[in-house]
């Protein structure tokens, strides 16, 4: 029998290929293999990471002996405001661009990830206070131990405006709206279009369709591959 077990600690994660906000995720059983349009990643049994928000990302998820089994944490924007405005953090500009951040093993997350077996073994509700007062403590944790995670977490800017040719070809595969592109490159919907016009001299839907149809048409020919 197929089972899948979740802990979830705070809001929802949308289901589309874009993370609107960060989570923090222990894989339990099973494993996971993600691409965000330029690196790839592997997640196994053991692993703790962050996924970190305004990223575009596919994954495919493994069961081990028929059992996928997780913990979910969102840290969600008016959280980790919230959070902030009680405690005094050093934020600065973070360097390291990958959509996915592994974290370190230590005592206090292994024990942290213990207290939590009650409710993803057994049928325990955790109430939205207490799952709050458990999000801050995980929170404390992970910037006791990887103290530049602050500048990931409580950066709540915008994207800056960025090279609109490299970004889409890099990121066509990607099934996300218009919307989700513009914001990413930094721009208005309105401006995002005129850009596009500008680059590459064709409306941003009729590029995505012939990209991905030339994609996968290549794919089919000449590497014997199914189109994703």
């Amino acid at each position: 029998m197929n089972s899948i077990h979740s802990c979830y600690l705070g809001p929802e994660i949308s289901p589309e290929q874009f993370i609107p906000e960060h989570f923090f995720m222990f894989l339990l059983k099973g494993t996971m293999l993600a691409y965000d349009g330029s690196k790839r990643y592997a997640m196994r049994p053991g692993d703790y990471f962050i996924a970190r928000k305004n990223h575009l990302i596919r994954y495919t998820k493994y069961r081990e002996h028929d059992q996928f089994e997780k913990i979910i944490i969102t840290l969600d924007e008016t959280f980790l405001k919230q959070f902030v405005n009680r405690h005094s953090y050093d934020v600065k500009p973070s360097g390291n661009g990958d959509s996915f951040l592994f974290i370190k093993e230590n005592e206090l997350l292994k024990s942290y990830i213990q207290s939590l077996e009650p409710y993803y073994h057994g049928n325990r509700q955790l109430d939205k206070t207490f799952a709050d007062i458990k999000r801050e403590e995980l929170l404390l944790i992970l910037l006791k131990s990887q103290p530049d995670l602050a500048s990931v977490f409580f950066n709540f800017g915008i994207p800056d405006k960025i090279d609109l040719e490299e970004f889409m070809n890099t990121n066509f595969r990607f099934n996300v709206s218009l919307d989700r592109f513009a914001f990413l490159t930094g721009r208005s919907l309105s401006t995002f279009k005129r850009d596009f016009q500008k680059t590459f001299g064709t409306n941003p839907g009729n590029w995505l369709k012939k990209k991905r149809l030339d994609e996968a048409y290549f794919k089919i020919r000449t590497q014997n591959q199914k189109p994703e």
